[in-house]
């Protein structure tokens, strides 16, 4: 395995050969949870990001998935180069305005619902892709679902908060519950990490899409929950649902759920969130206790929170909701990390 110096020369040696030796800057940018890296890279006037995407990385999805995309006039970046033997990527540069600074800086519910409704309309589209040629988009489904279960328990629940032998045999046929509900929903292409870090704000009033390689074809309300009841910023509970409906209604008129109320939608939504949720916490554990990553943990709180209160308003999740409002609360406290209710 080669050392991050190694990989350091081999991505500016690849850069050299492209853009031309001692002709351009290269400039960190924040990354995501992945092992993937990301530099602007300024040269003769212009700005370009460059990806660096190690093994096991696949460079060849985020390809493949963005031409797709783009086919449908959905905002992804053009790939002006690329390396995919070594998981190098030269793309165009939609600047520094995320969704997430954009809405942290202006939280006017005028201006957050254009937002919003840029990015359900973009999603309306993206749901609407079938295939993607040269790539298999796998099934999001039990097995990836129970896997991420497994994960949760390891990560989270052992590894960080300490928490062994806990979850037991009712606190299992909850999570079941949460595999039914997504598996009865419509199956449509599913971006996976729709939300306000990963979308970008563009000029004329476009959306720009970033971090899609790792799509699947999954659940409808995926995208959705993650986007409107998002790990990163929060809402009140009243703007969530009224987005969620109102992306509902969207979806009817494209007929993809002609016969589904809003009671059962919000459902779908709800229990899809708690799925998604618990894996984010998973994540999150993971980033520190693995990658020695502590910035991730502050997305905890809010994220246990949206575990808490949604389970509350279901019976059917009581034993869920006693298990993360009690036993895992406590360990919170106990680790001495804060979480207001």
């Amino acid at each position: 395995m080669e050392s991050k110096s190694e990989r350091k020369v081999k991505f500016e040696h690849w850069l050299c050969k492209i853009l031309g030796q001692g002709q351009f800057e290269i400039v960190p940018m924040p990354g995501d949870a992945s092992f993937r890296s990301y530099s602007r890279v300024l040269t003769q006037g212009k700005s370009y990001v460059a990806m660096d995407a190690p093994p096991p990385e696949n460079c060849q999805s985020f390809v493949s998935i963005a031409a797709a995309l783009r086919a449908l006039s959905l905002n992804v970046p053009d790939i002006f180069a690329s390396d995919l033997t070594n998981g190098f990527l030269l793309l165009s540069d939609f600047g520094d305005i995320t969704y997430l600074n954009a809405l942290n800086l202006d939280s006017a519910s005028a201006q957050a619902d254009a937002l919003y409704l840029r990015a359900l309309k973009a999603l309306a589209v993206m749901q609407e892709c079938r295939e993607v040629p040269g790539h298999e988009l796998k099934p999001f489904g039990r097995e990836w679902m129970t896997r991420e279960w497994d994960w949760h328990q390891e990560w989270f629940l052992e590894k960080w908060l300490g928490l062994s032998a806990v979850v037991n045999p009712a606190l299992h046929s909850c999570y079941e519950l949460l595999i039914l509900a997504a598996e009865s929903q419509p199956q449509v292409f599913m971006h996976r990490d729709y939300h306000a870090a990963n979308l970008m704000v563009l000029p004329n009033n476009e959306t720009g899409i970033l971090d899609f390689q790792d799509a699947f074809i999954g659940p409808l309300t995926y995208d959705p929950v993650s986007l409107l009841r998002d790990c990163y910023i929060d809402w009140a509970e009243a703007d969530i649902r009224r987005r969620a409906l109102s992306y509902a209604d969207m979806l009817r008129k494209q007929g993809l759920i002609t016969q589904v109320t809003d009671d059962v939608f919000m459902r779908w939504f709800d229990w899809m969130g708690l799925q998604r949720h618990i894996k984010a916490l998973m994540t999150f554990a993971r980033k520190f206790v693995r990658d020695q990553q502590p910035r991730y943990l502050e997305f905890i709180p809010r994220t246990l929170n949206y575990v808490i209160q949604v389970s509350r308003h279901y019976p059917e999740l009581r034993v869920l909701n006693e298990f993360y409002s009690g036993s895992v609360m406590q360990a919170l406290k106990d680790n001495k990390i804060l979480c207001e209710q």
